[in-house]
């Protein structure tokens, strides 16, 4: 049912693409339902471009038909359309567990509008289910890794099977579970920490599905 819901929220959030646009596409399972069905759209005729956050979206969105640019050369986008691992009710998300959430978060904060698609096991009533992992440049590790455990985290290195992961950038993560919802500024601010995924005034508007109802929530204030 889960698959199914996010299909449905995939479906609503796509409802949102203007021609012409310059769209962001998120990572995860999620967010492959938005490319695959966004290339069928752009297959019928919808005059649509896109940035990808990663190479796996990259992947599919080219082999869906979609016309990509190169976020380089690009100083904004009109909307962002990804995933979450968790979404309150004031749209805070936890981001991240595929990776991506140094691009994402640089693509979301050049959104125009920036949208969530989630199925409903992602929406919660406070963050902090779900690590906040953190992106950090390989020569800090350790360093970065003392500095987040003295903010309270439990962290983890993330692994690939027998090997640490490594992001689309080549850098370690780490997945920090704190016992409360951390400071993003004290997080971002350890040298050597890149990117982290508390997205927490990022997201304009959710689309959440749950056993086929659709739901929007959107941004007050």
């Amino acid at each position: 049912m889960h698959e199914r819901d996010k299909e449905l929220a995939a479906l609503a959030a796509l409802d949102e693409v203007r021609p012409g646009m310059v769209v962001g596409l998120g990572t995860g399972s999620t967010a492959a339902h938005v490319i695959r069905h966004l290339g069928e759209r752009v297959r019928g005729g919808l005059a649509v471009t896109a940035v990808a956050t990663s190479h796996a979206s990259e992947a599919m969105a080219r082999a869906a038909g979609i016309t990509l640019r190169d976020f380089a050369d690009l100083s904004d986008v009109d909307l962002a359309i990804d995933g979450a691992d968790e979404i309150d009710d004031g749209l805070r998300c936890i981001k991240g567990a595929g990776g991506a959430m140094l691009r994402e978060k640089i693509v979301a904060t050049a959104a125009r509008r920036m949208v969530v698609v989630a199925d409903g096991s992602k929406r919660v009533a406070a963050l902090g289910r779900a690590p906040v992992p953190v992106e950090v440049l390989p020569f800090a590790l350790a360093f970065a890794r003392a500095r987040l455990e003295a903010l309270g985290a439990r962290v983890t290195l993330r692994m690939a099977v027998a090997t640490p992961y490594r992001t689309d950038q080549g850098n370690p993560v780490l997945d920090c579970a704190f016992p409360a919802l951390p400071d993003p500024a004290a997080i971002a601010a350890i040298p050597g920490v890149l990117g982290h995924g508390l997205f927490l005034t990022e997201v304009d508007a959710a689309w959440i599905a749950t056993d086929g109802t659709v739901t929007r929530l959107e941004r007050q204030g």
